[in-house]
């Protein structure tokens, strides 16, 4: 790994380990326990490395735009799943960003395609989905999953969602080193 990627993965797990130790919004976990548990869904069911990375990194604009304690909660979309991108985008694939950037868009795809799905979310993900722009129309919902990477943006939806448990036992950051390393663009 060269000296310029290895010195953004260490800002990134730096600012993973400090900025995540806040509250994931009204969920009972923090913004670090919220990735560690979407990573090791994504492990767990045999993803590619780019897409276990993706999981982890999913809401890290969250972490490098503070708006707030919750911004839904106060009536703001802060676009997350923008925020980080021009930084992650130098580092890694659309294998990694794409997934990333489409999450929020898959959970209103969901919603569009699975009378089940809606009444699944939480309180918090309900909120959010009306100020992201509500639940896609069927027109839409084809649209997005005709795109590249939409069927690893909802994979990755599936376990955000699952991602909320308090108390869970994860590997810790630096056990997801490899696969971020072997994530990296040449």
């Amino acid at each position: 790994m060269n000296a310029l990627k290895n010195s953004r993965i260490r800002s990134i797990f730096k600012i993973l380990s400090t900025q995540g130790k806040a509250q994931y919004g009204t969920e009972a976990v923090s913004q670090l326990e919220h990735a560690l548990q979407c990573a090791t869904l994504a492990e767990t069911s045999n993803a590619t490395l780019e897409l276990i990375t993706a999981s982890l990194l999913h809401d890290f604009g969250h972490l490098v735009h503070n708006l707030g304690e919750d911004p839904a909660a106060r009536g703001i979309d802060d676009r997350h799943e923008y925020r980080a991108l021009g930084y992650l985008k130098t580092i890694f694939s659309d294998a990694v960003t794409e997934p990333i950037r489409m999450h929020v868009d898959a959970k209103r795809y969901l919603c569009a395609v699975d009378k089940d799905y809606w009444s699944s979310l939480s309180w918090a993900s309900k909120t959010s989905l009306e100020l992201q722009g509500g639940i896609f129309t069927q027109d839409e919902a084809r649209e997005f999953i005709s795109q590249p990477y939409a069927e690893d943006a909802v994979r990755l939806r599936i376990w955000d969602d699952l991602a909320k448990v308090k108390g869970l036992k994860t590997p810790d950051v630096e056990y997801f080193m490899p696969a971020i390393e072997k994530s990296f663009t040449n």
